[in-house]
């Protein structure tokens, strides 16, 4: 595994969930709040993932330049980030629009019917 990772199961738990996936949840958040589309947060997450693995390479010798480590971080940094954007995008959806919009789900919302049903 931690050929594969670049470092140790834990310095994945520890920096790259916990650390930096706190960074991808925080930046999905923001990217939603400011309304830009979600290829923004992927970007990123991208940026991320860069900063993630130097991070390892500086605080626990893990491999700097591992492409599977680069890979697998920033496929679970990319995750979280797409993630919160949803959630903020949802939550933003039915809080702004409340007359249109009503929540599904965490990842969903729906249009509300009009007041008496459909006009015939």
């Amino acid at each position: 595994m931690e050929a594969l990772l670049g470092s140790g199961l834990g310095v994945f738990i520890g920096v790259t969930l916990c650390v930096m996936g706190f960074a991808a949840y925080m930046t999905g958040q923001a990217v939603a709040s400011t309304w830009k589309p979600f290829w923004h947060a992927i970007a990123y997450a991208l940026l991320l993932g860069l900063v993630d693995r130097f991070l390892v390479y500086a605080l626990f010798e893990g491999e700097l330049l591992s492409l599977a480590g680069y890979v697998l971080d920033t496929a679970a940094l990319v995750a979280i980030a797409l993630l919160a954007f949803r959630i903020a995008q949802v939550r933003k959806m039915v809080q702004q629009y409340p007359w249109l919009y009503a929540r599904s789900g965490p990842f969903s919302w729906r249009e509300k019917s009009p007041p008496g049903g459909t006009p015939s």
